[in-house]
């Protein structure tokens, strides 16, 4: 274990702590991915205090989830280690520069993609459009006075015997010339610019993810696309599954060759899947589906990346799904998001004792369904110390909330979060220290 008085870059930090190594002091992230990071009201409100004459706009980095950029000025603010690295397009399809303005119901300006484009219905709504084209039906909803879009419901009619495979091949494709330059540049710059750890989200290789089975991005939706539908089809229509996942496996495994290629050794984390299995008091599927549709894909993807790079490999899950944890470690996830340490059976210190030496948690830090929005400061601060407890010896855990931060989370609570970070790290921050109190 390293001294506490050892210098350490973040990107080592980062390093240790994924391989089971206490470091000189937590490692924590915000922002890295689209499960990691802050609504853009907070963001916002976060800039205010501790960055004097910052830019009250805020660059939006993923339109679904209205996730603000954890910018490097905010980054440094919060001492944090890492940064990530996005796909190409986000949940809309959209790619261009953030240089529209889009008011969000708390005031927020937000700095949305040149090619966003949305309307307002006559209730307040805000509909949005895949790939910023009006000429098609909009694929996401805001509900007046909402902070962040959901998906509409675009399943087109269909006969169970005119159903293919295919026509959810388009979910997924071979990354271009122009996508692999993409990510040289920005993982290039976050390597060469920034001693931060990178994580890189991989595209395409969530099966079965609930949020991407309405393809929000593509403009015309054939398939099964409703989300009763798709969880039912499983078991109406395993072959129908199967032969989706086998395509996506085998674009898959091509995009990590030529990602490992780009990319070297420059990245430590690479973002597999955000399925979730659980619900708030029990798993979706049952332990026997998961390992017959999921498993055997997982399984094949972690080895591939094991092979061909140092990267770990992150699984996304919210929910129950502590009977599931001993599956994710065998198919070779080394990393477990977000620690619903809330929903039935994921007792912190129980997931510390039975799994923290074989998979690292990175989430379960407060709970952003009722401590962090509805509690007190005190009750945020006082959990927040907790779970560091709980989970940081012998290290295996970079702290991060319990799924993204939310728009409306009183700025206190916010405070008393980073504040118990700080005091956690043996950091000083006086504007922190004199904004909680």
């Amino acid at each position: 274990m390293p001294s506490p008085t050892m210098t350490t870059t973040a990107r080592e930090r980062l390093t240790q702590t994924i391989n089971h190594i206490e470091p000189d002091r937590l490692c924590v992230d915000f922002g890295a991915g689209g499960q990691t990071g802050i609504g853009a009201g907070s963001v916002r409100r976060l800039r205010k205090v501790l960055i004097p004459g910052a830019d009250d706009r805020v660059r939006i980095i993923e339109p679904f989830q209205m996730l603000g950029e954890v910018d490097p000025q905010l980054q440094d603010a919060l001492h944090l280690d890492v940064i990530g690295i996005p796909t190409p397009s986000d949940m809309l399809g959209l790619s261009g520069p953030c240089d529209q303005s889009f008011t969000m119901c708390d005031g927020t300006v937000a700095k949305m993609p040149s090619d966003f484009r949305s309307r307002i219905d006559p209730d307040g709504n805000t509909y949005a459009y895949p790939q910023g084209d009006e000429s098609v039906a909009p694929s996401v909803v805001m509900p007046r006075g909402g902070y962040f879009f959901d998906a509409t419901d675009r399943q087109l009619p269909f006969e169970k015997e005119d159903l293919d495979p295919a026509d959810h091949f388009g979910d997924f494709g071979l990354l271009s010339e122009e996508d692999l330059e993409y990510y040289h540049q920005k993982v290039g710059h976050a390597h060469n610019q920034t001693e931060r750890g990178i994580y890189v989200t991989i595209g395409g290789l969530g099966f079965g993810d609930i949020a991407l089975v309405p393809a929000t991005w593509r403009k015309e939706t054939p398939g099964i696309r409703n989300v009763e539908q798709w969880f039912m089809s499983p078991l109406i229509r395993p072959g129908f599954v199967h032969a989706i996942f086998e395509k996506q496996l085998e674009i898959g495994l091509k995009n990590i060759d030529l990602l490992a290629n780009t990319l070297g050794d420059k990245v430590q984390v690479a973002f597999i899947t955000g399925t979730d299995f659980g619900t708030q008091n029990s798993l979706f599927i049952s332990k026997e589906s998961y390992r017959e549709f999921f498993k055997p894909y997982h399984k094949v993807v972690c080895d591939k990346i094991h092979a061909v790079t140092n990267w770990k490999t992150f699984i996304h899950s919210c929910g129950a799904i502590i009977d599931l944890i001993p599956d994710f470690i065998e198919a070779g996830f080394d990393i477990l998001n977000p620690v619903q340490c809330s929903a039935t059976g994921m007792d912190p210190q129980q997931l510390k004792r039975e799994f923290g030496k074989e998979i690292v948690f990175w989430g379960g830090g407060v709970d952003t369904q009722q401590t962090l929005p509805f509690g007190t400061p005190e009750e945020v601060y006082r959990e927040v110390r907790e779970r560091i407890d709980i989970f940081a010896p012998g290290g295996g855990f970079v702290f991060n909330s319990i799924h993204n931060v939310q728009s409306d989370v009183p700025t206190p609570n916010l405070l008393a979060m980073f504040r118990a970070l700080n005091d956690a790290r043996n950091l000083d921050f006086p504007e922190i220290t004199s904004a909680f109190q």
